[in-house]
């Protein structure tokens, strides 16, 4: 129920109002000035109701309290006003108030007001339906629901999952759903089987929501039939049935852009993203199915879809948006076409939200080239223009110190963390780079410190936890330290490959083959780097297994051939 008052309340608020400003123009001062040389005029009290018994004052302090959000005051008073009122919409407000505010003694008592008033309000059903629920009555409820399900139009079901959403036990309130939940009683209306499938969901009874779903199938073979049935095979695990599902959808509303997204989405999961995104060619384009495209295209690295997007892009009317401009650029690389990438994003205005983002790839793809100078320029020009915008300004950070390093210009990176963390103090994501850089040149001290302050600043932080761990296990004697972080951290990341490995590490560097072994096995299976097969293989190879370990090698050099901490294992112990 609205909590907004009807006209007849206004009406009294105005009639009370004007009341109260003719008393006081009766005893105003500058009133008792203007008469004092005629004869006194004769003071009317006019009589006042108690406040906590008026209905008017008791709804209008119900009406302060619900703004203030105070549930317990708002049905105290409203319960008050519905006691001393003759108005069966004070009574209705009162029952509902307190309901949500879980006064159920109150409740009561207003409900019986108000089904006093307006016994055969479907209102009155609801409240008496919840009411009972509260008070474990399951067949007073059913009562009451089975009369809103038999409302015209399907319109008591909205009513129907309220008070079944509401109640305290999700048993008592799914089995009156399955007894409610009926062909009768669901009618003939597409969307009140799908509501109440999803109402079946929501209470956690899934065999129901199925069944109500293939049942929507089997009476109206819908779009949208098909497509909820298809989101509940999705939600199970059933990927393969939903695909199917989602096809017939597609077969009855072609044009619909939702049902095509949320194909897309499970095409995407399935591994299939080139079908995802000749499906999203399909129909009308926004800049939703244009950016998915390009990311489906993308994944699934197929030129012949990346192609004709590009056209499609490209034959836009102008002006372009920053968003197109940008994408257009994006594709442009895809296509190893670097020079029009660069002029595609050299055209995004600097007022365009896109602007900083075309920018980065500019400095990326001049470092690219070669062009190394020209990008550090270019992000010298970022810096100056990200003025106090602390995540931009992080970025550009980052990227120069990243754009450094890999030029191995390694203490050039380092002094770049340093005036960035000058600039943006206790950066989290400045500290961090900064630790895994020190740690890559050997400035163990400068990268234990700078993990350690990041811990102190984000106790819980496992990615930091995990990275002084194994910085302890790897370059220092601290191996219980180690053991102890990595431990704690694969606790708040169960299942981490990273944390795994470095707990796989750990454990070689305490002596503890067999669990070593075990971890880092696990830790190559989830995720195959280069690292993780150096740590298994070493780990192998000084266990006997050398076979084993030059084949875990082999796996790794495969995935980077040129990876430094692999190249330094193989060739330590092999010569």
């Amino acid at each position: 129920m609205s909590r907004l008052l009807d006209k007849r309340t206004f009406y009294r608020i105005g009639a009370v109002i004007a009341v109260t400003m003719l008393a006081g123009c009766a005893t105003a001062p500058s009133a008792r000035r203007a008469t004092t040389s005629r004869e006194p005029l004769q003071r009317i009290d006019l009589p006042q109701p108690a406040t906590d018994q008026d209905p008017l004052t008791l709804t209008l302090a119900g009406e302060f309290a619900l703004a203030d959000a105070d549930l317990a005051s708002a049905a105290r008073n409203y319960v008050k006003a519905a006691e001393a009122s003759a108005d069966p919409a004070v009574a209705s407000q009162a029952t509902r108030i307190a309901i949500a505010a879980r006064q159920w003694d109150a409740a009561d008592s207003a409900f019986r007001r108000w089904q006093a008033m307006q016994p055969n309000d479907p209102g009155v059903w609801q409240a008496h339906a919840m009411l009972s629920l509260h008070a474990a009555n399951a067949q007073v409820a059913f009562d009451d629901l089975q009369k809103l399900a038999q409302q015209p139009d399907g319109k008591g079901w909205r009513s129907i999952a309220q008070a079944l959403i509401d109640s305290e036990t999700k048993k008592q309130a799914t089995d009156v759903l399955q007894r409610l939940a009926t062909p009768p009683l669901l009618g003939s209306n597409a969307e009140t089987w799908i509501a109440v499938s999803q109402l079946a969901a929501r209470l956690g009874d899934k065999a129901l929501a199925e069944t109500l779903a293939q049942g929507a199938v089997k009476k109206f073979a819908s779009a949208e039939t098909y497509a909820w049935a298809a989101q509940l095979k999705v939600q199970s695990g059933d990927k393969d049935g939903a695909r199917a599902l989602f096809g017939e959808a597609l077969k009855r509303d072609a044009k619909n852009s939702h049902l095509r997204i949320a194909y897309a989405a499970l095409l995407g999961q399935l591994g299939d993203n080139s079908a995802a995104a000749k499906l999203l060619a399909q129909g009308p384009q926004d800049d939703y199915t244009y950016t998915a495209r390009a990311a489906y295209a993308a994944r699934a690295d197929d030129k012949t879809l990346i192609e004709p997007l590009y056209r499609e892009l490209k034959a836009l009317p102008p002006p372009h948006p920053g968003m197109v401009l940008n994408l257009l650029g994006e594709l442009a690389e895809l296509l190893e076409r670097k020079p029009e990438a660069l002029d595609w994003y050299k055209q995004v205005s600097e007022s365009d939200e896109h602007w900083f983002e075309a920018q980065v790839r500019s400095v990326l793809l001049l470092d690219g080239e070669g062009k190394t100078a020209d990008a550090l320029t270019r992000i010298h020009q970022l810096q100056a223009r990200a003025g106090d915008d602390a995540k931009e300004l992080g970025d550009v950070y980052l990227l120069e110190a990243d754009i450094l390093h890999k030029r191995g210009r390694g203490e050039e990176a380092v002094a770049v963390y340093a005036r960035g963390l000058q600039t943006l103090p206790d950066d989290s994501r400045l500290l961090y780079a900064r630790a895994l850089l020190n740690g890559d040149l050997n400035h163990i001290d400068a990268s234990v410190k700078d993990l350690r302050r990041l811990l102190e600043l984000k106790p819980n932080d496992a990615d930091a936890m995990n990275a002084l761990g194994y910085t302890l296990a790897d370059r220092t004697a601290d191996q219980t330290e180690a053991l102890g972080l990595i431990e704690k951290a694969l606790v708040l990341k169960p299942g981490e490959p990273a944390i795994m490995d470095s707990l796989g590490w750990v454990q070689y560097r305490l002596g503890r083959i067999d669990e070593a072994v075990n971890h880092l096995r696990t830790a190559f299976a989830k995720q195959p780097d280069p690292e993780i097969a150096a740590h298994l293989g070493e780990v192998l190879w000084v266990s006997g297994q050398k076979d084993e370990a030059k084949k875990v090698w082999e796996q790794g050099r495969k995935k980077d051939a040129q990876n430094k901490v692999l190249l330094e294992t193989i060739q330590r112990l092999e010569s």
